[in-house]
């Protein structure tokens, strides 16, 4: 399978691994060039340093700057800490849960899944990769769908990250899995100060 050379190049960019966007096998495979990444000597601003964490979280979950200005939005409308409240959100994405899930390698082939009706929500067909899912939900590959080659694959291999808390899968059928709470701080998989885009947003 060839490596997808601009998302690689963004998660060198970012300076973290962003397993939503690249299989850590992609990033694995591919040296970062010659000499290697060298670090800016250049004291970063605070604006800078606010821009990229915005963009880790864009990346990892395929967001639009709309969609993320609009879970902003939702995020300072619920109790709890914002910047949690925003991570909780973008976690209980259908695309983010089915890719934590383990039905895709990455949130963007769990995008391709959804958007193609091959993932059910509690027996219903759900199309909308947006779709937010809630404590209590069963979330399965659909029985038609069952031998498509990459679906098959993804869950023979399991889940990229660990599995997160929030989520379980059935055991007596791995195509099956349910959401158990809304995703906590500590089930984020990659490096991020949401505090910095919280400030991003309060500008």
């Amino acid at each position: 399978m060839p490596i997808a050379r601009p998302r690689l190049k963004i998660v060198r960019r970012l300076g973290t691994p962003l397993p939503g966007l690249t299989t850590k096998d992609a990033v694995d495979r591919a040296p970062p060039g010659q000499h290697g990444v060298k670090p800016s000597r250049r004291k970063k601003s605070r604006f800078h340093e606010r821009l990229v964490e915005k963009q880790k979280v864009r990346f990892n979950y395929g967001v639009s700057e709309r969609q993320l200005r609009n879970a902003f939005a939702e995020a300072r409308r619920r109790p709890g800490v914002l910047g949690h409240t925003l991570l909780g959100l973008l976690e209980s994405r259908l695309d983010s849960v089915v890719f934590r899930l383990g039905f895709a390698p990455t949130i963007r082939a769990a995008r391709q899944l959804v958007g193609h009706g091959h993932i059910d929500v509690d027996g219903r067909r759900v199309d909308r990769p947006a779709f937010q899912v809630h404590p209590g939900m069963r979330i399965a590959v659909r029985e038609g769908s069952r031998a498509h080659p990459g679906i098959v694959a993804a869950v023979e291999r399991g889940p990229r990250v660990s599995l997160p808390g929030y989520v379980a899968l059935d055991t007596d059928d791995r195509f099956t899995g349910r959401v158990l709470a809304f995703p906590e701080r500590h089930h984020i998989p990659f490096v991020v100060d949401e505090t910095a885009i919280v400030e991003w947003y309060a500008r």
